[in-house]
């Protein structure tokens, strides 16, 4: 109870300081605010940033492995111009995989063209992504319908012209009525409507999504297009086990058995890449870390001011209620109340700064963005809380150590 009766005489002394020297204090807290805002903002920009970037690479799958002729990333001393020898991946060699993998949850073979255009009558929607799959590619990848459906084992297999398509296609093609149904025209081909993707909304870096891309059977695609060595490069995708830790097991699986279909010797590099979604994070996740630094360099610099600035208020205000407090004492008031009585302040004075500064951070989050959502993250307001009330406590602790320490008879003659 006492510790309660405590921090509200913390908070009303704090008030009324606050209330007799507005301007003051309020420029004293600035600095506490711009630093908390500072730290804050970039935190949040750089998760809404990391957010935005899986969520445009979530047509690539989660936990999952792409057997390919090129790597996504070309580390090491390895010669560059030895991956132009690589075969690309075959149908025979999709079929192996999915025959005799022990540790898949599903494979998938698929090959896309870019610049694809899309017509409906006089409609027509150009640089579309046209992708041929075979039937598993939805366990590979989550295709959200929204209209229709998928394909279905008999249209693969037999290799129907259905597409199904994403949002922008959809309503570039039929602004006025439903799509599934329809027959559009792409690649000399006349396609069936069977399916609308549900709307993903403008990724990030340029990455392409299921908005702008129509979904064909594989046997389709490679009627249309080579293919073969020559023509559009193949990818076998492998959707891992949740069970599978890091999908080491999956990974030692694949990378045996594709070498034993290639007839590869025990000294022979391999002959394809193996590859992984996390590569692509991995590659901005470097510049992540540095923007997070500059945050915290550029606001720790406004946090010590505004630090200082709190231990100077603290300061006066314990010149100004040095009488008080002998009086506090004289009636019985311990050390350690006047010492708390003075901390609390102090982190209050703090922590309203903090607030002030992720209120700021929040209307940034409410103003509409096209290109990335900004989300104010639970974490981070209890960060900047956090900062806010350690930056408080060191402000106030040797202003509040004085004030314990007066001397009561002292304190009450003075004025």
């Amino acid at each position: 109870m006492i510790y309660l009766r405590l921090i509200a005489e913390s908070i009303r002394f704090a008030w009324q300081a606050l209330r007799a020297n507005m301007l003051r204090t309020l420029l004293s807290l600035l600095g506490v605010t711009i630093g908390i805002f500072a730290i804050i903002s970039v935190f949040t920009l750089v998760d809404s940033l990391e957010r935005n970037v899986r969520d445009s690479m979530s047509f690539i799958g989660d936990k999952v492995l792409y057997v390919q002729k090129w790597p996504w990333s070309f580390g090491g001393s390895y010669p560059w111009w030895k991956y132009f020898q690589r075969p690309e991946p075959t149908v025979r060699e999709f079929r192996l995989l999915d025959r005799n993998l022990a540790n898949d949850a599903g494979v998938a073979l698929f090959a896309d063209k870019s610049g694809s255009t899309f017509k409906f009558q006089s409609n027509s929607f150009t640089g579309a992504m046209l992708m041929g799959v075979t039937y598993d590619y939805n366990k590979v990848s989550e295709i959200p319908i929204e209209e229709g459906r998928y394909f279905v084992p008999q249209e693969v297999d037999a290799s129907r012209n259905v597409v199904v398509i994403g949002k922008e296609i959809a309503d570039a093609l039929f602004p006025n009525i439903s799509a599934v149904g329809q027959e559009v025209k792409v690649g000399g081909q006349r396609f069936r409507v069977i399916g609308v993707i549900e709307k993903q909304g403008e990724s990030m870096f340029g990455m392409p999504n299921f908005d702008q891309m129509g979904i064909i059977p594989f046997g389709s695609f490679s009627k249309m297009y080579d293919t073969g060595p020559d023509g559009v490069g193949n990818a076998i995708a492998i959707k891992g086990r949740p069970e599978d830790e890091g999908l080491q097991e999956l990974e030692y699986e694949v990378r045996g058995m594709m070498r034993n279909i290639r007839g590869q010797r025990p000294r022979d590099d391999d002959s394809f890449a193996i590859n992984r979604p996390e590569m692509v994070t991995q590659s901005i996740s470097g510049f992540f870390d540095v923007v997070g630094l500059a945050g915290w360099v550029i606001g720790g610099f406004a946090i010590l001011v505004g630090g200082f600035g709190i231990a100077n208020i603290m300061f006066v205000s314990v010149k100004e209620r040095t009488n008080i407090i002998g009086i506090q004492k004289s009636l019985g008031a311990k050390n350690y109340f006047i010492l708390f009585q003075f901390l609390f302040e102090s982190v209050f004075l703090s922590v309203l700064g903090g607030g002030i500064g992720i209120f700021l951070v929040f209307l940034i989050t409410i103003i509409p963005q096209d290109m990335m959502k900004i989300s104010l993250s639970i974490g981070n307001i209890v960060l900047g809380l956090g900062v806010s009330a350690v930056i408080g406590m060191l402000s106030g602790i040797i202003p509040a150590v004085l004030a314990s320490n007066l001397d009561p008879v002292i304190a009450i003659r003075s004025k």
